[in-house]
């Protein structure tokens, strides 16, 4: 998995050890993501399906995109559409995706790197993998994460944050069996570099096999964790997890990851993505692109949409990569 990971983590600044362990996060629901398609047809899983609105708040949507190892001519992304009313977080683990917006913003998200746009007001944008990709072929897996924006900010103008996998505050657990890549909020006194209008934490967590991680939680956030890869267990009652799925917790001030060790010998590491939020606690309208309020809102923005209000495809504008047809039968 290439997202950014140091060769020798005892390097690393280390988070101190657990000071209250009589308030862990009880492990509250673990659930399986179903697979689907996205945009042009590239594979995901959706992350979040089976939990209520409220138990996810300040979040909306998660999809973990791919992971697939692409033949030549196969890569796929998203045409141009809409946004409105929330910020979208796509961090790529492995592989390239291209991003334009009709704000000005755009470039590569590639490993480890991460793209969060600010759909506010309204925006365009497209997400596509660039034309080498998509004649070559390999691999391609991230996560795309919508993160609500409260009733006072779903109007403000479009923003763009481009965070290369450089930027990301890097920190291993007591003993170095684990590394957290912080990309937003703060774990313990480490902060990520993202900026959001929603306080949130977000960190992408790498557990070597046998080994076990408890991170401090802010007490005001919900904490969800998504594997990504591998298996291990949460929490001291070591509820076992793998690959695709969801674990929500309940109240407290940090939880506990652990990565198994098979009898034949250790396995792949433990990768999963670690969340958590303010709830914002106001109604939510989902549809399609829009996240709102009401649904005279939702209403709104479609008729906005329509009329060209949440922005124009501009000039030279980026486009799908169509693979030439004599190349395609020469794969």
């Amino acid at each position: 998995m290439p997202a950014l990971t140091p060769t020798d983590w005892t390097d690393l600044a280390r988070l101190a050890p657990v000071a209250e362990p009589g308030e862990e996060r009880v492990v509250a629901t673990v659930t399986t993501a179903p697979r689907g398609v996205e945009g042009e047809g590239f594979p995901v899983r959706r992350a979040f399906a089976g939990l209520p609105l409220a138990a996810l708040d300040p979040f909306v949507h998660m999809d973990q995109m791919g992971e697939v190892d692409y033949a030549p001519g196969e890569p796929k992304g998203t045409p141009w559409h809409p946004h409105r009313g929330f910020e979208t977080v796509t961090y790529m683990i492995d592989g390239t995706f291209q991003h334009q917006d009709s704000h000005g913003g755009g470039g590569l998200i590639t490993n480890g790197s991460t793209q969060w746009m600010t759909a506010g007001r309204g925006i365009l944008h497209i997400e596509t993998p660039p034309a080498a990709l998509v004649e070559s072929g390999g691999l391609f897996h991230g996560v795309q994460l919508w993160v609500n924006l409260p009733a006072r900010d779903k109007m403000v103008p479009p923003a763009y944050q481009s965070l290369e996998a450089e930027d990301v505050a890097l920190v291993a657990s007591p003993d170095a069996t684990a590394l957290v890549r912080v990309v937003a909020g703060t774990v313990g006194p480490h902060r990520g570099p993202g900026s959001t209008h929603t306080p949130m934490t977000m960190a992408h967590v790498t557990l070597t096999p046998g080994g076990r991680l408890d991170l401090p939680w802010d007490p005001d956030f919900n904490a969800l964790v998504y594997v990504l890869a591998g298996q291990g267990s949460v929490g001291s009652e070591r509820r076992p997890v793998a690959a695709g799925q969801l674990v929500s917790f309940g109240r407290g001030r940090w939880l506990r990851l652990s990565a198994e060790t098979s009898a034949g010998g250790p396995d792949g590491p433990l990768e999963a993505l670690v969340l958590g939020g303010r709830p914002i606690g106001e109604p939510v309208e989902h549809y399609g692109p829009f996240v709102m309020n009401t649904r005279a809102e939702i209403a709104q923005a479609l008729e906005d949409y329509r009329r060209g209000r949440l922005g124009v495809i501009p000039p030279g504008a980026l486009m799908p990569h169509v693979p030439h047809p004599s190349r395609e039968r020469d794969a």
